[in-house]
C-alpha cells in the first residue's frame, strides 16, 4: 500500500471512529488531522469539500465494513436465522472488546445526526439500511420466505438490532444484543 493511500485510509479511519465516538458535530477537522497524524493539506487533497464528504466517505467504509461481516456469516452458515444469531454474537463481542466506546450504531450518529443537515448524506444513509435490509431479505428469500414478508422482516431485523445496539451501549452490558440475537433468530426462522 502507498503512503497516499496510507494517509487516506488513517483519515477515514480516524474520522469514523470520531465520528462514531463523539459526533459529527463534535468532530473538527483540525483534531482529525492532529489524531491521524497526517498533514493538513492531505485531508484536503483527499476531501477537497470537505467534512461532509469526508463524513459521506465514513457512511461507505462502514456499510462496506458491515457488508462483508453480513457475507462472511451468510458463507459459514445456510439458515438466515442462525447467521443473525452469530453476526449479532460477533458484534456484540466486538462491542464488549471495545470497552463499549468508540463503537456506536451506525443510526446514531450517522442517519440521525448527519441526515438533518445534509440531503447527501442523508441519501448515504439510506442506502446503507437498504442494503442491509436487502442482504437479509436476499437469504430470506433463498430460505423461502416471499419477497414482501423477507423485506418486512429484513427491516424489523435492523431496526432491533440497532435498538439492542443502543442499550448495550448505554447499559456498557451486551445481555440486549444476545438476547435480541436469540429473538432475532427465531423471527427469521419463523417468518413464514
Amino acid at each position: 500500500m502507498s503512503e497516499k493511500s496510507n494517509a487516506k485510509e488513517c483519515i477515514v479511519n480516524t474520522a469514523a471512529r470520531l465520528f462514531f465516538s463523539q459526533g459529527y458535530h463534535a468532530t473538527g477537522l483540525n483534531q482529525i488531522i492532529k489524531e491521524s497524524n497526517t498533514p493538513k493539506g492531505s485531508l484536503y487533497h483527499y476531501f477537497p469539500h470537505g467534512k461532509e464528504e469526508l463524513a459521506h466517505e465514513c457512511i461507505q467504509k462502514a456499510n462496506e465494513d458491515i457488508l462483508q461481516k453480513f457475507e462472511a456469516c451468510f458463507a459459514a452458515n445456510d439458515n438466515t436465522g442462525d447467521v443473525i444469531q452469530l453476526f449479532v454474537h460477533k458484534l456484540a463481542d466486538e462491542t464488549e472488546a471495545a470497552g463499549f466506546t468508540g463503537f456506536l450504531p451506525f443510526s446514531f450518529w450517522a442517519a440521525v445526526e448527519t441526515s438533518c443537515i445534509s440531503h447527501q448524506l442523508r441519501e448515504a444513509c439510506q442506502g446503507v439500511f437498504a442494503d442491509w435490509q436487502q442482504v437479509i431479505a436476499r437469504n430470506l428469500i433463498k430460505d423461502g420466505i416471499s419477497e414482501e414478508k423477507a423485506r418486512e422482516t429484513g427491516l424489523l431485523v435492523i431496526s432491533l438490532l440497532e435498538g439492542a445496539l443502543i442499550i448495550s451501549l448505554t447499559n456498557q452490558d451486551k445481555q440486549p444484543m444476545l438476547t435480541a440475537a436469540n429473538y432475532l433468530s427465531v423471527l427469521a426462522k419463523n417468518a413464514k
